[in-house]
C-alpha cells in the first residue's frame, strides 16, 4: 500500500492549535494616506483605496433632476466615471428606482439639456434614447445635465405599448377583487 502526501486543505484541517504562538497587535490601526473609512453593503468599516491623482482629472457635470412625482429640484454634482443615481444617493438624495442594472424603466427620465452616456441602458429602447430618454441608474453626465423624471408606466408603454392590444391595458378590479378571495 502506498502512502499518500496530505494535500494543504487536509494539513490545515487536522491540524492542532498552536497554542505557544502569541499575537501582537498593535494598538492603534491608521490607514495609509490614500486610503479612508466607508461603508459597505453590510455597514461594516471597510478600507478603500481611492487614486487622489486620477479623482482629480475626472470632471464632474452640474446635474439637475426635476423630480415630477415629488414637485422638488435637486442639483448636485457627478463625476463623468459615476453613475448618476449612485452619485445621488451618496448626498442623500432620493431618486425613483428598482432594478439598479438598467433594466427596467423606473428611473427613467427625460433629457432637457445636456448629453448622457448610458451604455447598460437595456430597459429602454434606441428608439426612446434618440427621443431623449435616459436612465440614471447606469447614466454617465457627459456635460451638465437636466432631466425630468418620468412615469414609469408611461415610459413602460412607449417601450412596449405597440405588442398589446390596442391601448393601455385598464385595471380591472372586479378581476382583482375575484383573485384575492382566491387565496
Amino acid at each position: 500500500m502506498d502512502l499518500q502526501t496530505p494535500c494543504n486543505a487536509c494539513i490545515s484541517i487536522n491540524r492542532k492549535p498552536d497554542t505557544q504562538r502569541r499575537h501582537t497587535f498593535p494598538k492603534s490601526i491608521s490607514l495609509p494616506k490614500n486610503r479612508s473609512k466607508t461603508m459597505s453593503e453590510l455597514r461594516t468599516q471597510v478600507a478603500v483605496k481611492y487614486d487622489t491623482q486620477q479623482s482629480l482629472s475626472v470632471p464632474s457635470h452640474k446635474v439637475t433632476v426635476h423630480d415630477r412625482q415629488r414637485d422638488v429640484v435637486y442639483e448636485f454634482f457627478v463625476p463623468e466615471d459615476q453613475y448618476i443615481l449612485h452619485t445621488a444617493e451618496d448626498q442623500d438624495i432620493t431618486l425613483p428606482f428598482a432594478c439598479r442594472h438598467g433594466c427596467c424603466t423606473s428611473c427613467a427620465v427625460r433629457v432637457k439639456s445636456g448629453e448622457l452616456r448610458q451604455p447598460e441602458a437595456l430597459g429602454i429602447s434606441a428608439e426612446l434614447k434618440s427621443k431623449g430618454y435616459a436612465l440614471l441608474c447606469v447614466g454617465y453626465p457627459s456635460s451638465d445635465l437636466e432631466v425630468e423624471t418620468q412615469d414609469e408606466d408611461e415610459v413602460y408603454w412607449l417601450q412596449f405599448g405597440r405588442y398589446f392590444a390596442r391601448g393601455p391595458i385598464e385595471r380591472d378590479d372586479y378581476a382583482l377583487e375575484l383573485a384575492m378571495l382566491d387565496e
